[in-house]
Order: structure tokens, then sequence, then C-alpha cells
């Protein structure tokens, strides 16, 4: 069972996950970046460019999703060096730091408020993040193309793709993708039909949404939303 709610983090979210069965399970790519908590140990889910397959025990998951862009400054790490990766936060940040706070998480009444307060320090320490991510993202989730987002903002190519294997682990043109799936994912889940999924979530037709569907998620849009495959 997958529950989530807003945090107190701006603009991020608390989720808890049991899944049933034999634990597999797939995680769509989302632009966003995850510290988790399983059986007593916390982890980092980096930027995925591909939907990531889970499997094993279903033990129970926690986490904290940060909104796309503002992971890395708490983290203190490039989220391109955490492209499709899961990772321990003691491979990132010093063992006695990690020891500590998972002795902090695990004595919480509940994990996802441990989480979510080791999370608020880590910020009020970080500080603000880059309002020009956050107007690069607001743009390209909303159809702007690249180019010229690049220019409304008054950055160069070469240096908004930089700033953004920094902040989301890959360039715009694939963050943009991933947003526009999301939206796409959205639209159709709630009953929108493919075709006009696609021309709303600003595909080229409904073939072009089915084959990025299939390419950043590894099933078909159909097989997707009703949880085949």
């Amino acid at each position: 069972m997958y529950r989530e709610r807003a945090s107190r983090l701006p603009g991020a979210v608390v989720w808890t996950n049991t899944p049933a069965g034999d634990g597999q399970g797939r995680v769509l790519p989302d632009g966003c970046m995850d510290l988790l908590w399983n059986e007593g140990r916390l982890l980092v889910a980096g930027p995925d460019t591909r939907a990531h397959l889970t499997a094993g025990p279903p033990t129970t998951w926690t986490g904290i999703r940060f909104r796309p862009g503002t992971a890395p400054a708490l983290l203190g790490v490039p989220a391109h060096e955490l492209r499709d990766r899961r990772v321990e936060l003691a491979d990132l940040w010093p063992a006695a730091e990690v020891r500590r706070l998972t002795a902090r998480v695990h004595a919480a009444d509940d994990p996802a408020r441990g989480l979510e307060d080791l999370a608020l320090r880590r910020w009020a320490d970080t500080g603000p993040p880059d309002p020009l991510l956050d107007r690069l993202v607001a743009a390209l989730d909303a159809g702007r193309p690249v180019a010229a987002t690049a220019d409304e903002l008054g950055v160069g190519a070469r240096r908004l793709h930089r700033r953004s294997l920094a902040a989301f682990g890959y360039g715009p043109k694939t963050l943009a993708r991933i947003l526009r799936l999301r939206r796409a994912l959205s639209l159709a889940r709630a009953g929108v039909p493919f075709a006009e999924t696609a021309a709303r979530a600003g595909y080229a037709d409904q073939p072009h949404l089915a084959r990025e569907v299939r390419q950043l998620t590894g099933l078909p849009l159909g097989g997707l939303l009703t949880g085949r495959g």
C-alpha cells in the first residue's frame, strides 16, 4: 500500500510504501530525488532516466521526495553522480554522521517524521534553492521549448546544460521529456483519451506518445495504466 502527504519542506512529499506480493514494482522517472528509509538504513534514490524496477521481500519503505533540482544542495552531491542509482547515505556522508542520523530516525515515533526532520535541518543549513532552477522546471513543465526557455532565462545553452546536470542529473532536454511524460500520465489516468492526451501533453501525435512512454517506462501506455507488465 502506498500513501503520501505534503511535507513541511516546501515542494516535497513524504511517502510510505509496503509492496504486496513478491515486492516487485516499477518506479517511473519523475525528475525528483528521494531520501529513503528501509530496514534501519538511510539511502538516496538518484534521478531516473528510465523506470527503476524493484524486487525482493515486501518490506516497508519510507521516503521524502524532493522537488526537481533541490536535493543536490541538501545532499552536497551533484545529481549526475547519482543518476539511475540507489546508494547508501553512508557512501555520500561521513559514517559517524550517518550513524547519528540513523539512530535519530530509528528513535522517532514515525520514520516519516524522522526523515522529514532530518531534511528540514539540512534545508535550514543550505539556504533557499536557486530560483533559476525553479523557473526552468516551471517553463519546461508548461511545455516551453528548451532553446526558448534558455533565452528567456538569459542563460547560454552550454551553461544551462551544466547546471541541469548538477541539479537534475541530466540535461534540460531529458528533463523536458520526463516532465512531459508526467503530464501525459496524469491526463491518461484521469481518463483523457490517448490521442487527446498526446496533444495536450505536447507530443506530435499519439504514436509519438506511445514511443516515449515505452522508452521511459518499459511498458505501453495501456499496460502501464492497468498495472500489467
